[in-house]
């Protein structure tokens, strides 16, 4: 389960623009891949209350992995698009990473 800060920038002192929510599962045997389902809940500014739904394989150690929106809610309903995930830095002992999600998406 997941229930992160999405702020502007990477540090975590950056403008907390909502929560990154949902879960992720292992989907392959041979690399770490995960199944990503998640939730960008926007709490500030224009988007306060909407949100962006991203499902998707996320291959973990690739420079870039891109997911699709799958969908939203409020000012997102009907969204339609993708994210590009990019790691800017990880902890391989602890398990704890930052990760940059630029997020493409059309909406009505």
């Amino acid at each position: 389960m997941i229930d992160n800060p999405l702020t502007l920038g990477p540090k975590l002192n950056s403008k907390l623009v909502g929560r990154a929510q949902g879960f992720y599962a292992s989907a392959c045997q041979t690399e770490i891949d995960l199944l990503m389902a998640m939730n960008f809940a926007f709490i500030d500014g224009k988007y306060n209350g909407s949100s962006i739904t991203i499902l998707g394989r996320n291959a973990v150690f690739n420079k870039v992995r891109e997911m699709p929106v799958i969908g939203g809610s409020g000012l997102f309903r009907f969204a339609k698009g993708y994210a590009e995930a990019r790691t800017h830095w990880l902890d391989l002992k602890s398990g704890d990473a930052t990760i940059e999600y630029n997020v493409y998406v059309m909406h009505y």
